[in-house]
């Protein structure tokens, strides 16, 4: 399981859990130590999630969440605007996701809640180490993009489509039939 995976699965487990998850309980479902899950939550914190510490273990302090697929394309040059532009408006990126002829769905999370965590991102792109994920499939993406209500679902919508961004809009767990065919 890598970094990213196994943080995933860490929000994931608290979410679904009706008490607080304790340390130990993770590092023993993950197979690492108690401090590398020390150290991936001040990174799931880092990342915008609200991980309360109690003496019986963590919890996640999530409002009420909407999410909506949004089918997308743009340059390159571009993905800091079209991150900016849903984190600015209340949104957050939980995930990218392309449907390749070959390889299938492919699905990354990137946990995006903030112009900071987006330029860190963007710089990992930058520094060369790997590209984004819509070049597989002529930059036609999927985000999965959470928000607190479908006004700010419907106001990150409408902006993505007047930058000419949007493609298609799906409910969570529809996307992957677009972006071969496109």
């Amino acid at each position: 399981m890598t970094g990213s995976e196994r943080r995933k699965h860490i929000v994931d487990r608290i979410r679904q859990s009706e008490k607080p998850v304790s340390g130990t309980a993770l590092a023993k479902e993950c197979q690492v130590s108690r401090q590398v899950i020390v150290q991936d939550i001040a990174l799931i914190r880092a990342a915008g999630y609200d991980i309360l510490s109690t003496h019986r273990g963590y919890r996640l302090n999530e409002g009420q969440q909407v999410s909506r697929v949004f089918q997308v394309r743009h340059t390159d040059a571009q993905i800091e605007e079209e991150l900016f532009t849903i984190v600015d408006l209340g949104g957050r990126v939980k995930n990218v996701m392309v449907d390749h002829q070959v390889y299938g769905q492919v699905r990354a999370p990137l946990l995006i809640s903030s112009r900071r965590t987006a330029s860190a991102f963007l710089e990992e792109i930058h520094s060369g180490k790997s590209s984004p994920l819509k070049h597989l499939t002529s930059d036609y993406h999927y985000h999965l993009i959470q928000a607190d209500s479908e006004d700010t679902l419907d106001l990150i919508q409408e902006a993505l489509h007047e930058k000419g961004f949007l493609i298609s809009v799906a409910a969570e767990g529809e996307e992957g039939t677009a972006c071969g065919d496109a």
